[in-house]
């Protein structure tokens, strides 16, 4: 059962060895002391047909979460980098919206209540008005389709200068005006390109669904330690106490695949990343 006496804390997915099966990768995190996994659906074509799981899959996917107690809470859909709403190219767009589609239904089936979306207009093409405007459209139709669904759609801070600060997302949370579309701060990404973060955070708080936390560093926005960047966690988890956040708080970290891992090794790193996170916030009053 969900324990509504603690702020929940999550668990990117891939923190964990790729080689897990979900049934270890769920043990791992409760045993680590996380509430959630945040599920990856990326652009590689191994996450993607995840889309297409069969319902048996499915069945065993929420037959391990109720054996664990450990949800699927939200997913990070980041595959849109490679098949953006954006693109110039109209098949390319297609299967973005198909992409959007079968997400919503597989966050139906699992229990998800939230999909970050990556706030790209395009990534590997060349940005340009018209892909802004081709991203919003995808955008708009996209927030259509989670709201007949109840799933809200959060746009994840970038690490881009597109959407790389809540002032920008709050160019679309106010062109859509929708309910379903909120805002997903990556703390590690805001302090980066913001020149205020905390104000960014004041500012998008009412639109705040969830929370990335992640170290990172000029330039440098993926596998940096905790504590090794220069993310101001603990004056930031302050600005997040004095207003009043109360939503789920989720690390990203990224486990080393290049290296062998057993499931001790795997629960100690992501263990401990907790441990360092929890005594920051701590420091921050929260």
């Amino acid at each position: 059962m969900h324990n509504l006496d603690k702020r929940p804390l999550g668990l990117y997915e891939k923190a964990l060895p790729n080689k897990m099966d979900w049934k270890t990768k769920l043990e791992s995190a409760k045993e680590a002391g996380f509430d959630f996994i945040e599920i990856s659906v990326d652009e590689s074509d191994g996450r993607l047909a995840r889309l297409d799981w069969s319902q048996k899959k499915r069945d065993e996917i929420k037959e391990l979460i109720a054996r664990t107690g450990v949800r699927i809470s939200s997913m990070c859909l980041s595959a849109h980098r490679r098949f953006p709403f954006g693109s110039e190219d109209e098949k390319t767009r297609e299967r973005a919206r198909e992409i959007m589609v079968k997400a919503i239904e597989l966050s139906v089936d699992l229990g998800i209540r939230i999909i970050q979306l990556a706030g790209y207009d395009v990534y590997y093409e060349e940005s340009n008005d018209r892909t802004k405007e081709l991203f919003l459209e995808g955008l708009k139709e996209a927030v259509t389709l989670a709201s007949r669904a109840g799933v809200i759609l959060a746009i994840e801070i970038m690490d881009t200068q597109f959407l790389g600060t809540i002032t920008r997302v709050m160019k679309y949370i106010n062109e859509l005006k929708s309910p379903w579309l909120k805002i997903y701060p990556d703390l590690g990404n805001l302090s980066q390109w913001a020149i205020n973060p905390e104000g960014e955070l004041e500012l998008g708080l009412e639109h705040i669904v969830a929370i990335h936390i992640k170290d990172t560093k000029p330039g440098l926005f993926k596998c940096v330690p905790f504590g090794e960047g220069t993310v101001e966690f603990t004056k930031l988890f302050s600005k997040l106490k004095k207003l009043d956040y109360q939503g789920a708080f989720l690390i990203e970290m990224w486990a080393d695949n290049n290296q062998s891992y057993n499931q001790k090794r795997a629960i100690k790193e992501v263990r401990e990343a907790r441990i360092w996170v929890e005594e920051k916030m701590k420091k921050g009053g929260l």
